[in-house]
Formats: structure tokens, C-alpha cells, sequence
């Protein structure tokens, strides 16, 4: 209890219901969010749960490395030591979109600004905790010609799809690396289920699927689950695993090409390079 716990993407869905079900059991929460609007909402609804206490925030674009070297830059200042970061914040993009660091949008918004984030706040994870939600799609895409390491892509042959799931693959590498890497930080990754949410909302048919269809898990349900993983005792987790929303208790292999070490290292570095660490 009385945590303080950085949940990115925290302005709607499973960041949102996570850090509401985080406040109301005594944890200060951080929220980040890209939008003002939904951030100042989904601060009130935070404050509402933790019965007045007033939770951190703060405005970051993801599709901006500077805008995450400012949030990391704040967090430092701000808070002696963090407990939690969930690496939370993602997005499946229609279109092909290049940022202006000079990256593919989804690739960067989903694993090269949080692995730049984390590295930048390794000092004060020290004995703490990284939960990064990925999904289970990463076993429907191998990575391509250029395996993990290709952080641009080519716009003819862009698929938003396949581009999703190859950022959920590094999530889930990222997160056995860095237990690798750094053995007193426990780092798990999860896949939330299939979750009702503004996801993909850039795409009307798949803005549909993620509002309507009847067996999607409810934001309350997947965050629950991050909850569980950010809050369990270090004990009773597998640090560096991967696990499914369907064994919550246990941890899951993830696809062949997902659980290599040395591909895991091999991305790691690339990412590095790419961010500028």
C-alpha cells in the first residue's frame, strides 16, 4: 500500500480502470496520458477512487522521444523512488506514419519510447517492478527479413497488424532482457485479453470490433489483471515471463520467436542505438 506506481496510457481503458483500482486501495498514482482532455477526466475519476487523494500526472506524446525524455525528467525529479512502472501506453495505426525521430509510429509508440523510458528511470527502479502490457497477437506475426531491429519499415508494404504484433514480440523480449539485464527489477509482461476500448479508433471497422462485439474483456477485468501483477509479492512471480489472461496464475511461453535470449539482446542493443542511450 501507498505505492507510487506510473501508469502510461492511463486515460482510458486498461490503464485507466488499473490506476482507479490502484488508487482505491491506498497506491499514489501517476497517470500518463497523450490526450489534455482525457487526462484532466481520468485524473478526476483516479482522485474520486482514492477517496480525494490527488494523484501525479502528466502530458506525454509518445511519437515524441523529447516529450518522454521531459516525462522521465519529471518522474526523476519528482518521485525519490518509483514501485511500479507500467509501461501501459500502445496503439494499432491505420496508416503508415513516420514520426519525427524518424520512426515508424506504432513501432515507436509501443516499444521504442517505453524501453527508452524504462532506461532512463533505471535508477529509481531499483528493487522495483516494470509490468508492460503486450498481447497475444505476437504469436500471429514472425518478425520480417530484417528481423527485430528494422524500427522504420517499408510504407508500401505496411500492415497495421502485423506492425502491432511485431511491437507486442519486442514488448514481450524487452521485458526477459531487462530481467536479464538488471536481476533487481522484476519485469513481467501480460496479455490483457481482448479488451472493450478506444483501441485502434483511427479505423472505423476495427473501431466497431473494439466497442461492440459481445465476448470482449471489460477494461475493469484487464486491469485487474495489471493490478494483480504490479501488486503480487515478487515471490510469486517469474521474472522476465510472459503470461496470458487466461492463466493468470502462471506464467505462459510466448511464441518461438519471442522467447530467444539472443534475440532479446540483439533488439535491446538496436533499440538503444536508435533512442540515443
Amino acid at each position: 500500500m501507498n505505492r507510487t506506481i506510473v501508469i502510461t496510457g492511463a486515460s482510458s481503458g486498461i490503464g485507466l480502470a488499473a490506476a482507479e483500482q490502484l488508487a482505491a486501495n491506498g497506491d499514489h498514482v501517476v497517470l500518463v496520458g497523450r490526450n489534455p482532455a482525457r487526462l484532466a477526466a481520468a485524473v478526476d475519476r483516479v482522485r474520486a477512487a482514492g477517496n480525494g487523494r490527488e494523484p501525479g500526472q502528466f502530458r506525454a506524446d509518445f511519437e515524441s522521444l523529447d516529450q518522454v525524455r521531459d516525462l522521465a525528467a519529471y518522474l526523476i525529479g519528482t518521485y525519490p523512488k518509483i514501485d511500479v512502472l507500467a509501461n501501459n501506453a500502445g496503439s494499432m495505426i491505420a496508416n503508415y506514419r513516420r514520426t519525427p525521430d524518424g520512426f515508424e509510429a506504432t513501432i515507436q509508440g509501443n516499444h521504442l519510447a517505453p524501453f527508452l523510458l524504462t532506461n532512463l528511470l533505471r535508477e529509481r527502479l531499483a528493487g522495483a517492478r516494470v509490468v508492460n502490457t503486450a498481447s497475444g497477437i505476437h504469436r500471429q506475426v514472425r518478425p520480417g527479413a530484417n528481423g527485430l531491429t528494422d524500427f522504420t519499415g517499408d510504407p508500401q508494404k505496411y500492415q497495421s497488424s502485423r506492425t502491432y504484433g511485431w511491437s507486442k514480440s519486442a514488448n514481450i523480449l524487452f521485458t526477459a532482457e531487462t530481467a536479464r539485464r538488471w536481476p533487481d527489477v522484476t519485469s513481467v509482461s501480460f496479455h490483457p485479453g481482448i479488451v472493450r476500448s478506444n483501441f485502434a479508433s483511427d479505423r472505423a471497422a476495427a473501431r466497431f470490433f473494439f466497442r461492440y462485439a459481445p465476448f470482449l474483456v471489460t477494461p475493469e477485468n484487464a486491469g485487474a489483471r495489471l493490478v494483480r501483477l504490479a501488486t503480487l509479492p515478487a515471490a510469486d512471480l517469474a521474472n522476465g515471463a510472459y503470461y496470458e489472461a487466461d492463466k493468470a496464475n502462471n506464467a505462459t511461453r510466448p511464441a518461438a520467436h519471442a522467447n530467444d535470449p539472443a534475440a532479446a539482446a540483439t533488439l535491446w542493443d538496436a533499440s538503444a542505438k536508435a533512442v540515443g542511450l
